[in-house]
């Protein structure tokens, strides 16, 4: 990348003060990581804050927060601490590789070390997902659900991170913790675990017939952060999207949120992909916005304009949306 930019890209952090979460577009160079706050689908200059990695520490993956099991945590000389949440496992893996390479940079043996462990823990050949969510429900030998309380509200039939973490690693699926909390991820990115709903919210029947476990039930292909335009207010906010084939939809959720589930989404058969043009601004586009544009037509003729970060991005989303239409 041009300006001694080791890596960029959208990550949610966690407030200081307020410990809320909001999305912010994160620029890596040798000795600093540095962040903005992204108004109209542009980043805002100066930036928001950066973190001086010299003599950083960092944790990945980080087991502080159940519901979000995507985090890396940094922490400073001065111990000051930042969470950063990636999108994906492969995407958290990148950032914390680069970050540590960052990090380490005049110390050629660490480098090295980092190649050695570039890669995550893979799932053994001889175990499946599949398996381990039959072996979870056996009545004998299963993890046993129960009421937790949380925050004053009890949620029934449940089970905590910790407990699952103990249970994968007693059954053999994992032989450490670090193993066993990569594999609970993956079991929640693959829809096979989802975190509990607050029972203080109440789901219209609405939501229940457009957010179907047969939508839900899809492949996931392909997911990441991308900028999209409200439907209303013609806003630009970061989303978390997630396409998925098998049936074929593609679904956006709320990052700064803790609840799993989409904001919304919409069948990709029948749908139209394109690229819009990258000088001035497109028609149908509000805001000072320009570059990496593309908008998805559904079925039933609703716009959706979206923004990717790179225009590399931009014709994977194109072409992976393509496939399943």
């Amino acid at each position: 990348m041009e300006d001694g930019v080791l890596k960029e890209g959208f990550l949610v952090k966690r407030g200081h003060i307020v410990h809320n979460w909001k999305v912010r577009w994160f620029t890596l160079q040798q000795n600093t990581l540095l962040y903005y706050k992204l108004e109209g689908g542009r980043k805002v200059i100066p930036p928001k804050g950066r973190i001086l990695l010299d003599g950083c520490t960092i944790t990945c993956p980080c087991l502080e927060y159940e519901n979000r099991p995507l985090l890396i945590k940094l922490k400073t000389q001065t111990s000051t601490e930042y969470f950063l949440e990636a999108c994906s496992r492969e995407e958290r893996d990148a950032w914390a590789f680069e970050i540590t390479g960052a990090i380490h940079a005049g110390q050629p043996g660490k480098v090295q070390q980092l190649h050695i462990l570039k890669n995550s823990f893979k799932l053994p050949p001889h175990i499946s997902l599949h398996r381990i969510v039959d072996k979870m429900h056996d009545s004998s030998s299963g993890i046993r659900p129960s009421p937790n309380m949380e925050q004053g509200s009890t949620y029934k039939k449940t089970f905590i991170g910790s407990s699952l973490v103990d249970w994968l690693i007693s059954n053999n699926f994992a032989a450490s913790r670090l193993e066993a909390v990569t594999l609970a991820s993956m079991l929640m990115e693959e829809n096979f675990l989802r975190p509990a709903e607050s029972p203080k919210r109440k789901i219209s029947s609405k939501e229940e017939i457009s957010l179907s476990t047969v939508e839900l039930s899809g492949t996931v292909v392909k997911q990441g952060y991308l900028a999209k335009q409200g439907h209303k207010r013609k806003n630009w906010k970061v989303r978390r999207f997630v396409l998925r084939k098998d049936p074929a939809f593609l679904h956006y959720y709320d990052p700064s949120k803790e609840e799993n589930r989409p904001v919304g989404g919409f069948s990709l058969r029948g749908s139209l992909v394109s690229a819009l043009e990258d000088n001035g601004v497109p028609t149908g586009v509000k805001g000072n916005v320009q570059g990496n544009l593309f908008k998805v037509i559904t079925k039933d003729d609703t716009h959706y304009y979206i923004q990717a970060s790179s225009k590399a991005e931009r014709s994977e989303w194109i072409e992976a949306i393509k496939k399943l239409t």
